[in-house]
């Protein structure tokens, strides 16, 4: 797939929601094998674990704190760059429609109410292009701190399931 195509097909918050589940659900079954090659692992090992176990023990903890670490600084540097103002320049520009429909509503002639319902119809499309925003940015930031959970995950199948062959 070209460069254009996938960054026109991510632009659409739904494709990136669409994107998102799917990386989780990737995610998901990498996880499950995960679970059950270490759990496996630990039972065979018992009360006596050998050093290599002892040390992919200890790497499980490592990538899980990692990989959270790695989620929460990549949603915070989303977040930021997703315009920290964003929520609060919707619901400002709510406040805008709803006074503009309040004032066509108190209109006294025809031709009064129709500057204002012009008045309020483009207060209404400003707040409802904002909203629409949040869903992209929301969905951005998703995708960010779902990034390193998954390529731990997906690695840790991977390189497990090599050790298992």
């Amino acid at each position: 797939m070209s460069s254009l195509t996938s960054a026109a097909r991510l632009a659409s918050p739904l494709m990136l929601w669409a994107d998102v589940a799917l990386k989780t659900q990737e995610m998901l079954l990498s996880s499950g094998s995960v679970i059950h090659m270490r759990t496996e692992r630990m039972a065979k090992a018992g009360l006596a674990p050998s050093a290599a176990d002892l040390a992919e023990f200890k790497l499980m903890g490592d990538e899980k704190l990692a990989a959270a670490g790695k989620a929460g600084a990549a949603m915070v540097r989303q977040w930021h760059s997703s315009h920290v103002s964003l929520p609060s320049r919707v619901l400002q520009q709510w406040f805008l429609s709803a006074g503009a429909f309040l004032s066509m509503a108190g209109s006294i002639t025809p031709a009064q109410a129709a500057v204002r319902g012009d008045a309020f119809i483009k207060a209404t499309t400003l707040a409802v292009s904002s909203a629409g925003q949040l869903s992209g940015a929301a969905v951005r930031i998703a995708r960010e701190g779902l990034k390193p959970i998954h390529a731990t995950a997906t690695s840790n199948a991977r390189r497990l399931a090599e050790l298992r062959a």
